[in-house]
């Protein structure tokens, strides 16, 4: 099989002619005025506002932005979600000092951190950074906690068994072991990191997507504005998928072909 019908298979038809429809009957209702609202606009018109975009130069530079924010803040994220999540994990005594002060701090809704944020690094890189970072450490810290803890007693009565050290317990099976559930949190935390980059440049930092999405609907704009709310989720998308395939190319199924098995 071709590398192009092997991802051909992998298009969702039935879900793009799903969409295609619903974006006719959106036309259709505003184009019939059946959908009665002055700032509603038709798919086409959506169109035309992106197009317009693109060609003046505005969309590249502000989804730049978002996308280096969301990385930016995914691998600090990241890095701090899986350092603290295998100490937790690894350590009764840290998990039991210190998992009450993450809950309480977890519960706080991150939007109510925006003021102090503001506050403190004013209208920045920085403040926007803090946000992405505070609320995408969660679901890998969580994950991470999850999967270190949740390593099957067997596993640990083999390492035993072979008189294994504590530091090739948890580099041989407890970190692989925990492998999937961090994958999951660290998929979690991506998408988390790119709706807060946006939110975060709506409400404090003047640059990026969320920013420039504000001013279209100041400008009354809707064409662009709905332009760069669906760039916003065409950029979730492409990550979404980006990370899924770096995933399954790391972490191959058993079913995958990957290293042998039948053509």
């Amino acid at each position: 099989m071709t590398s192009r019908m092997r991802r051909l298979r992998w298009i969702n038809w039935p879900g793009l002619l799903t969409m295609g429809l619903l974006a006719g009957a959106w036309e259709a209702a505003v184009r019939w005025s059946l959908l009665d609202y002055q700032y509603l606009p038709a798919p086409a018109a959506i169109a035309q506002g992106a197009r317009t975009l693109l060609t003046s130069g505005e969309l590249i530079p502000n989804v730049l932005h978002t996308l280096l924010v969301t990385l930016i803040g995914w691998s600090l994220a990241s890095a701090i979600g899986i350092a603290l999540g295998l100490l937790l994990g690894l350590s009764p005594t840290a998990y039991r000092y210190s998992m009450t002060s993450f809950e309480v701090t977890k519960a706080i809704p991150p939007i109510t951190f925006v003021p102090a944020t503001l506050l403190i690094f004013g209208f920045s890189l920085r403040m926007e950074l803090v946000i992405v970072v505070y609320v995408g450490v969660w679901p890998v810290l969580i994950n991470t906690i999850g999967g270190v803890r949740g390593v099957p007693v067997e596993l640990l009565d083999v390492a035993r068994m072979l008189r294994m050290s504590r530091y090739h317990r948890v580099r041989k099976l407890i970190v692989p072991a925990a492998i999937p559930e961090i994958i999951v949190g660290l998929r979690l935390t991506l998408s988390l990191c790119l709706v807060l980059a946006v939110v975060a440049e709506m409400v404090g930092n003047p640059a990026g997507l969320g920013h420039a999405l504000v001013l279209a609907q100041q400008a009354l704009q809707p064409e662009k504005m709905f332009a760069y709310v669906l760039s916003a989720g065409v950029l979730g998308i492409t990550l979404n998928a980006v990370f899924r395939s770096a995933a399954a190319w790391m972490l191959p199924s058993p079913t995958s072909g990957r290293g042998g098995g039948s053509p």
